[in-house]
């Protein structure tokens, strides 16, 4: 893996602990030689996992919505920042630059990146590990429902086991370093979403 896009939250949340492992993460993608790839925006966990990079020397690239560049307040030491006109190209973007996701604790928009990223990858529109940092069990929730959406049939187990998890950050690189992608057929072509 050469670039791992981030999608985590524009807000610190209420424990430290979720900055710090932000931070944390940046550094590890730095010291490993993985180029960051993110939202762009130098405020909450976004600002922190650009600046744990940036502070061993990592390549940093934001990708930013023009709309949002006063509001998230673009970061002003990255290696590039792209601007982009809307939220969807921002997401294809981000995606089209990097060979994985990693998802820290967010909100709305952290869930909305990261449920888009997972059903392309269910859809068979691409093949990267998708991992989910559950830092201070945040996402104990959400993995529950996932297990419930199997249980009930919404979801096949294949699907479900496309999702990495871990509480560590050397743990979940390796999980998708391992990855290998379900043989599942195209439902659609990437040209029709």
């Amino acid at each position: 893996m050469k670039s791992i896009t981030v999608f985590c939250g524009s807000s610190f949340g209420t424990d430290d602990i979720f900055k710090e492992q932000a931070f944390l993460l940046g550094q590890t993608l730095a010291k490993q030689d993985i180029q960051l790839i993110y939202g762009g925006a130098d405020v909450g966990l976004m600002g922190a996992v650009a600046d744990g990079a940036l502070n061993e020397k990592g390549k940093v690239v934001g990708v930013l919505p023009h709309f949002l560049q006063s509001k998230e307040i673009a970061h002003k030491k990255l290696t590039e920042l792209i601007l982009v006109e809307t939220m969807h190209e921002r997401k294809t973007k981000m995606n089209d630059l990097c060979d994985g996701v990693i998802v820290l604790p967010g909100g709305y928009g952290t869930l909305e990146e990261f449920f888009e990223m997972i059903t392309w990858a269910q859809l068979g529109l691409h093949k990267k590990p998708i991992g989910i940092l559950n830092i201070d069990r945040f996402y104990d929730d959400l993995i529950r429902l996932v297990q419930t959406m199997v249980d009930k049939g919404f979801l096949k187990q294949v699907n479900r086991d496309m999702l990495l998890i871990s509480g560590s950050i050397d743990e979940l690189l390796d999980k998708m370093r391992n990855y290998q992608a379900p043989t599942v057929g195209k439902w659609i072509s990437k040209e029709k979403i």
